[in-house]
């Protein structure tokens, strides 16, 4: 999609479809939509006085204007009240739009950023709508070879900007929101990629790809190195699949150099059938998004190398397959991890905190400032929270205040779970140092509490992503399937934390 910024007014600018918002309960239209109103003949006051359309949140309406108004469609848009607007507002309404404008068989969108008194600035606006309409096209028909799903693919998006002063701002923030959502969906292609077609060695080489032509630096690590390294948890999870492990290391570096390095983690189990402690046949063939915290991690730093932003990031994928097989591990055994610390297997299928644990392990060599580790993890924070919001446990206040505050500007919201020290025996091995299940109750606590013991007393956070990571029904900007969650939150979080100058 061609993305561009016209100065003018929206009214007098040429357009198959003009997306126009309305807020609720307002009786007298501002900005962008008085002056369609104006040059329309009134169509959108008489939409409105009819009752037709009202202005709550994500309502639309379409309007064919009266010559000879060069607009040929308008797409009016509700964000419900004006004093309740947000940018997750704005994302799910320009989607719903774009949606319908796509249905129509239109090949281009216009906008204004407009709305009246608003105090969210350009950028702010700009990337919110540029999000929205870009993520909520999403398709993924890699496989399909028949006709395509009706409608036709949207061209561009323009905004039409008066305020020349504004131009600039808003270009800039529209290059940075092409950035965002390309990595977004380049997260929800390889996570709605099959099993067959994304192995550990292929999401190593999308990571080798993702880095060429930047700053970032990819190395894969594989079995027989592994092995030097001693990351027995990983290989002891792959060691039932014919498909190798591979450990991708990803470098960043646009800080100060020798300056603070923040560490993301990403699990990277590209399908998991759960092992010889084999899952229930019905929707395993999902099992292929137990990889979307690598697919994050991938993404985010292939964003943070393309918008040059001034900070040093790792990011760490462990990649393998847990397949039941003759040299398959068992429970009951015993694997000793790259911390040296030794783990009694329960249940086969709570293996990404084993692949975790050695990754975990292998980010201290980084002496980071922070780590962040995204995972599938568990069916139990599906339970706890749905499918809205991401579970989040860590050992840092402060932390965890900055990515909750970056989930609110994102979207992509994160709600605390307790990570106590109770829990802790919940996970303490009878044979072994530590066992890689804690039971049923409170699964997503102690899940957290096993990974907090590689931490190595590093500022930490856990994101559980089980829920957000695959939908079984479209949601706003967000598509039926792979969602790309995590990676605009990760971005928010380091831009943040560089706007307040913490490149650390």
């Amino acid at each position: 999609m061609k993305l561009s910024v016209k100065q003018g007014d929206l009214f007098r600018s040429a357009s198959e479809a003009a997306v126009v918002a309305l807020f609720e309960d307002e009786e007298i239209l501002q900005g962008a939509a008085a002056g369609v109103d104006r040059e329309s003949g009134g169509l959108l006051g008489e939409v409105l006085n009819r009752g037709d359309f009202s202005g709550q949140v994500n309502q639309t309406s379409l309007i064919y204007p009266r010559r000879p108004c060069p607009l040929k469609r308008v797409i009016a848009v509700g964000l419900g009240k004006r004093s309740e607007i947000t940018p997750e507002r704005i994302r799910g309404a320009f989607a719903r739009a774009a949606r319908q404008i796509r249905s129509l068989n239109a090949g281009e969108i216009s906008a204004s950023l407009d709305f009246g008194n608003l105090a969210l600035s350009p950028e702010v606006l700009t990337e919110a709508v540029v999000e929205g309409v870009r993520l909520g096209l999403y398709r993924f028909e890699s496989f399909k070879t028949g006709k395509r799903d009706p409608g036709r693919e949207i061209a561009s998006l323009s905004i039409v900007e008066a305020d020349a002063a504004s131009l600039r701002r808003i270009r800039a923030a529209m290059k940075t929101s092409k950035v965002i959502t390309d990595s977004v969906c380049l997260a929800r292609d390889l996570v709605s990629m099959p099993a067959n077609e994304m192995t550990p060695r292929d999401l190593a080489n999308e990571a080798r790809k993702s880095a060429r032509g930047t700053k970032l630096r990819c190395r894969v690590v594989g079995p027989a190195a592994m092995r030097k390294l001693g990351m027995k948890a990983l290989l002891a999870v792959a060691a039932g699949s014919a498909e190798p492990p591979r450990f991708i290391i990803l470098e960043y570096r646009g800080g100060e150099k020798g300056g603070p390095v923040i560490v993301f983690v990403g699990k990277g189990l590209t399908f998991d059938s759960g092992g010889i402690s084999l899952k229930p046949a019905e929707k395993m063939e999902r099992m292929k998004d137990d990889m979307a915290g690598g697919a994050a991690v991938i993404a985010a730093l292939r964003a943070a190398a393309r918008l040059f932003l001034p900070v040093n990031l790792v990011g760490l994928v462990p990649a393998a397959e847990n397949l039941p097989g003759g040299k398959a591990y068992r429970p009951g055994d015993i694997v000793r991890s790259l911390s040296g610390q030794t783990i009694e297997i329960v249940t086969t299928d709570a293996e990404g905190r084993l692949i975790l644990a050695d990754a975990l392990t292998y980010a201290g060599r980084f002496k980071p400032a922070a780590i962040i580790d995204l995972a599938t993890l568990t069916g139990a924070c599906v339970v706890a929270l749905g499918d809205h919001v991401i579970g989040m446990l860590g050992n840092d206040d402060g932390l965890k205040r900055q990515l909750r505050e970056a989930g609110d500007l994102s979207g992509e919201r994160v709600w605390e779970l307790p990570l106590w020290e109770e829990y802790d025996e919940l996970i303490r091995g009878e044979a072994a140092d530590l066992k890689n299940s804690g039971g049923r109750a409170g699964g997503a606590i102690t899940a957290a509490a096993f990974l907090s013991q590689f931490t190595g007393g590093y500022p930490w956070v856990h994101l559980d992503i089980a829920g957000p990571a695959w939908l079984a029904k479209e949601k706003s900007y967000i598509p039926k399937g792979a969602s790309g969650v995590g990676v605009r939150l990760l971005l928010q979080f380091i831009r943040s934390r560089c706007a307040q100058g913490k490149g650390d």
